[in-house]
């Protein structure tokens, strides 16, 4: 039979590698929408404004997503 302390432990440990991966995944994706939006801003100069505004959107929904792993 499992310890219940041991199986408290290894749900907190389950917890706080879940929050780590989705941390991890935000980063990363975050990181991906400003290298793209630097790249098309690049590209196009005119388009500049639009593309910031979509990627400023993207980028608070992602961390959106973090911050309510937290809670999960």
């Amino acid at each position: 039979m499992i310890d219940p302390t041991a199986m408290a432990s290894l749900a907190e440990l389950s917890g706080n590698v879940g929050f780590g991966l989705v941390t991890i995944g935000a980063g990363l994706g975050i990181g991906m929408i400003g290298a793209k939006a630097a790249e098309s801003t690049g590209r196009n100069p005119g388009a500049s404004s639009s593309i910031m505004v979509i990627a400023i959107t993207l980028a608070a929904l992602i961390e959106g997503v973090a911050l309510i792993s937290i809670f999960m």
